[in-house]
């Protein structure tokens, strides 16, 4: 027998078009069976293949809430020491960057915090960010190292984040991004610094189960393009999956080069040109958008959503939680965000949080969408349809999150009588 089965529902499956002819793959009066935290059935409740007592252990009824895949957040800098909002504040009273960086701000700034703060104490920091995600819907998460830019803190990083994952009903996929920026240690010295990324820190992280993939950060203010597939040529090396913050602040051919190199994701992507849309397109590679960073900073340049659409890229959504770009701690008002800012559809925005964002990982086989076969992870909602969940700002419609077929968060809305 199932372990459970979840009636009367009306199902978002979010599966690809050509399993689904109706929007969000919805199917009306829904029903799901759990077996061994994996989905054992996703469909319409007229076709199960027995009354639901002969079935599973457990029935659940859903009451017709919609229920939604799991919501992932693909790109996030969760795990960090140290406090930038003092230089949020002086940034906007008129503070210039060389001013900020004098005052000691700066991604540097979170560095030394970083260095100087203990793995507990980075594991205590990173939980009520982590919460504050899983209380919408959050049940798969990726963060990235970054700020350690040495190899004790790197790894550390990745161990707190690590440890995330035994201490909350989540699962946390982590990102090496020692290429970060560059230290103020190897200042002048970039090809020695990603020396030290490809033959120490990379292995090292390797070596001790700690990354579940890669990243390098290709912009004027980061790594070249040539230092940029330096460390791609590490990363397949060790046989890690990688992908690339790109065209975020200029058009390095970042994005391209994810493409050629057979990258999960290009992520940012503002400044991205029509030949790099096309060579995402070809290669498949998985378009991460951050609509909290292009907010906080202010930015007006709109990644080519339109080209991207219309080749076909599949778009993802995430939060890029970090101290310095953007302090974010909802997915939801990014669906939003991605919604109203870059001109997504309501589909598109929780197809990125959802299916695209499992590819943006290269987990789709598992996460991202209600199938057979796929993890029980999905997200009772108290919503008219699915699209409310890019409507209201600030409104959390969770009724229910289930991970593994479990229910790991529950959150009810008391209705007064009235008269």
């Amino acid at each position: 027998m199932w372990d459970s089965l979840w009636l009367d529902a009306r199902l978002a499956t979010m599966a690809p078009a050509g399993r689904s002819s109706q929007a969000y793959g919805a199917i009306d009066d829904g029903a799901l069976g759990v077996l061994d935290g994996r989905l054992v059935y996703a469909g319409p409740a007229g076709e199960l293949p027995g009354t639901p007592g002969s079935l599973a252990r457990q029935v659940v009824r859903a009451d017709g809430r919609w229920i939604t895949p799991g919501l992932i957040d693909c790109h996030t800098h969760l795990v960090f020491g140290g406090d930038r909002s003092a230089e949020f504040e002086m940034r906007l009273n008129g503070a210039t960057y060389a001013e900020l960086q004098a005052a000691g701000g700066g991604i540097l700034s979170t560095v030394r915090a970083t260095r100087a703060a203990s793995e507990d104490d980075l594991v205590a920091t990173a939980l009520p960010r982590l919460d504050a995600l899983r209380a919408e819907g959050v049940t798969v998460i990726e963060i990235k190292s970054g700020y350690g830019l040495d190899t004790e803190t790197e790894l550390k990083m990745l161990r707190a984040a690590r440890r995330l994952a035994a201490l909350r009903p989540v699962t946390v996929k982590t990102t090496f991004l020692g290429a970060h920026a560059l230290p103020q240690e190897f200042k002048g010295r970039s090809g020695d610094y990603v020396d030290l990324v490809c033959h120490d820190m990379m292995p090292a992280a390797a070596t001790a189960g700690l990354a579940d993939a890669v990243d390098v950060f290709c912009e004027t203010i980061g790594f070249d393009l040539a230092e940029t597939e330096r460390v791609i040529d590490a990363a397949s090396a060790l046989g890690l999956p990688f992908k690339i913050h790109a065209e975020q602040l200029s058009d390095m051919g970042g994005a391209a080069l994810a493409a050629r190199r057979g990258a999960l994701s290009a992520d940012h992507l503002e400044y991205l040109s029509e030949d790099g849309v096309a060579q995402m397109a070809r290669a498949g590679t998985v378009a991460v958008l951050l609509p909290g960073a292009f907010y906080v900073l202010r930015e007006t340049r709109l990644p080519p959503i339109e080209a991207m659409r219309a080749q076909g890229v599949a778009m993802a959504v995430a939060t890029d939680a970090n101290p310095g770009s953007s302090p974010v701690l909802s997915l939801l008002l990014m669906v939003s965000m991605a919604s109203t800012l870059f001109r997504l559809t309501p589909e598109e925005a929780l197809r990125g949080v959802t299916a695209n964002a499992a590819r943006a990982l290269g987990i789709e086989g598992s996460y991202g969408t209600l199938e057979t076969g796929k993890a029980a992870d999905f997200v009772l909602w108290d919503i008219e349809r699915p699209g409310d969940l890019a409507y209201w700002v600030g409104r959390n419609p969770l009724h229910q999150a289930v991970r593994g077929g479990a229910v790991v968060l529950e959150r009810y809305s008391a209705i007064p009588s009235i008269g």
